[in-house]
């Protein structure tokens, strides 16, 4: 049974840093499309960043780009997503997901999500 578990989130002040992980239990991490979702409240799941097995990013949406950073660390099975000069408009759930593939954005395994708040 494939799992994913993030963690890193919780409360900070605008401005601060944060760094996500997502830790999968399966075999077949180092092959798989990788990516970090976020939903903020009332609003649907956005795609945030998608990553390849090789380190092959999709682009950063314009309201994260320059901000955050995906990586990967097959050896050790986890995702991470560093998240700096954070604002009160990234306040959200953020789930990582195993794609389907890079292209689709489609997600076919979860995590449960790990939240992020940002004080202004």
């Amino acid at each position: 049974q494939v799992q994913l578990v993030e963690s890193g989130g919780g409360l900070v002040q605008a401005g601060g840093s944060l760094r996500l992980s997502c830790t999968v239990s399966t075999r077949t991490f180092s092959s798989a499309s990788m990516a970090w979702f976020r939903q903020a409240p009332g609003k649907e799941r956005e795609f945030v960043v998608g990553i390849a097995w090789n380190g092959y990013m999709t682009d950063y949406p314009d309201s994260v780009k320059g901000r955050f950073t995906i990586s990967r660390d097959n050896a050790e099975n986890t995702l991470y997503l560093q998240m700096n000069f954070l604002k009160a408009e990234d306040t959200a759930i953020y789930y990582c997901a195993i794609l389907d593939d890079l292209g689709s954005r489609r997600g076919v395994y979860w995590g449960q999500g790990t939240q992020v708040t940002i004080s202004s």
